[in-house]
């Protein structure tokens, strides 16, 4: 397993950004596909975006296109997510995980991820 540790949340104006880092551990980091989850209080946890292993496959959940943007480096063991024109509604705990598999493939199923941060809360005041 990969260890993860998310940072970057704040407390931030509607309209505003933020980026969101997620360092991680292990020589094999660049097999794994990551992905951005959130949960707000009381809803389950959603996927947010996702990435493959060389970085040219991108997924985002509806609500984030155009807004998101998930980008990582290999050979630092990083993965960022880029926050613009945020919403009040974008207000949750995000969390950076690792899939199970290994292969390098972009995942959007929370149930195919292994590996989780602690998670870094972001705030969007309206």
């Amino acid at each position: 397993q990969v260890q993860l540790a998310e940072s970057g949340g704040g407390l931030v104006q509607a309209g505003g950004s933020l980026r969101l880092s997620c360092a991680a551990s292990g020589r094999t980091f660049s097999l794994y596909g990551m992905a951005w989850f959130r949960q707000a209080p009381g809803k389950d946890r959603e996927f947010v975006a996702a990435i493959s292993w060389n970085s040219p496959s991108t997924y985002y959940a509806d609500s984030v296109k155009d807004r998101f943007t998930i980008s990582r480096d290999n050979a630092k063991n990083m993965v960022w997510l880029q926050m613009n024109s945020l919403k009040p509604e974008d207000t949750a705990v995000y969390y950076c995980a690792a899939d199970r598999f290994r292969d390098g493939s972009g995942r959007t199923s929370a149930a195919d991820f292994g590996s989780w941060g602690q998670g870094t809360q972001v705030t969007v005041s309206s």
